[in-house]
């Protein structure tokens, strides 16, 4: 799976998948990346596997948001 910044091609997955919109919902998820807060503190000491789990709960969060948007 390759993972995508907006506007800016293929992503790093060692790389934080801040997109410097920071901000936090009810449930300390960010807006931006849809990682919980607990995955932002931690992220740069993760190994890659957890990062890469960690990129897909934040995506499915955002899918859900968008989702909850829309319908």
């Amino acid at each position: 799976m390759a993972l995508y910044e907006r506007g800016k091609g293929p992503v790093d997955p060692l790389q934080s998948p801040c997109v410097r919109n920071c901000c936090l919902d009810e449930e300390d998820v960010c807006l931006g990346c849809g990682r919980t807060l607990d995955e932002i503190r931690t992220w740069s000491s993760l190994d890659e596997a957890k990062r890469r789990e960690i990129l897909a709960l934040a995506e499915a969060r955002r899918r859900e948001r968008n989702q909850g948007r829309n319908g």
